[in-house]
């Protein structure tokens, strides 16, 4: 038995067009075969998990678990819909644009949160800046920790991100929740601290939500290099990534993946 939820729209924005991933600049993204920049793959899951909050509310932020693959792009200024469907216990999701699926995705809601061992992510610092090695299977060897540079939640910087990614509820705004998106963003830092990379993808993530952060929380991540492999041309890593607040409280555990260079990026 299938029942569908309300779909949502949005138009959507792409917030990385500065970054240094240079596959969210329009003229870099053309010339590897995209109609422009990309939006940000944190950004279409944080698009999808809409869903799953619209179904479970607050306790999908507390426990719950999603997966979300993104297919094709999305792109500044178009109009994208989620929709969704209640089926299995859990929740099938998708995003579409343009007539076509740019991501699909499912979500559950575990009867409790995953106990997690604190001590079975190791702590690491990362290179300063200027001084980071580039993006290759020694920086990201298999077994590797991969940590980032703390930072501080700002009021500022959730308005900041609420508006960018459109989100219609507010429990985020409200209780100060830090989302799903700002989670992943941060575990795509466990990457992008740790190694000067050139245009790149993120492809997919799971997240296990564990309990919410919220805004004034300091941010960190320990992230192990899961696995580190070449398909189709692309090479893609894999991270096991624990997101703590405040140094030790565990607010999600991810499993996010990445095309750290694409085979355009060879080929070119």
């Amino acid at each position: 038995m299938s029942k569908p939820v309300a779909p949502y729209s949005l138009v959507a924005f792409n917030a990385a067009k500065a970054s240094e991933n240079k596959m969210h600049d329009d003229t870099v993204a053309k010339k590897f075969g995209f109609s422009g920049g990309l939006v940000p793959g944190v950004d279409v899951f944080a698009y999808m998990s809409h869903a799953p909050l619209d179904v479970w509310g607050k306790a999908f932020l507390e426990r719950g678990h999603m997966e979300g693959r993104f297919g094709k792009p999305l792109y500044d200024g178009e109009t994208a819909t989620v929709t969704a469907v209640e089926r299995d216990g859990g929740l099938d999701i998708q995003i579409e644009s343009r007539g076509v699926i740019c991501g699909t995705g499912r979500a559950t809601m575990p009867a409790a949160a995953p106990a997690i061992a604190l001590d079975d992510f190791e702590m690491s610092t990362p290179p300063d800046n200027d001084h980071r090695p580039p993006a290759d299977e020694r920086s990201y060897k298999v077994g590797n920790w991969l940590n980032i540079r703390p930072y501080r939640m700002t009021e500022e910087m959730q308005a900041d991100y609420l508006k960018s990614i459109c989100e219609a509820d507010p429990i985020y705004a409200k209780e100060g929740i830090i989302h799903s998106g700002t989670i992943l963003r941060c575990c795509n830092w466990a990457l992008t601290h740790n190694a000067k990379m050139g245009p790149w993808i993120h492809v997919g993530s799971t997240i296990q939500h564990l309990r919410p952060g919220h805004v004034g929380d300091e941010i960190s991540v320990r992230a192990k290099v899961a696995k580190n492999y070449e398909n189709k041309g692309h090479k893609i890593v894999e991270l096991d990534a624990l997101v703590l607040v405040n140094g030790t409280t565990p607010i999600a555990r991810v499993a996010h993946a990445a095309i750290y260079e694409p085979r355009q990026v060879r080929a070119a």
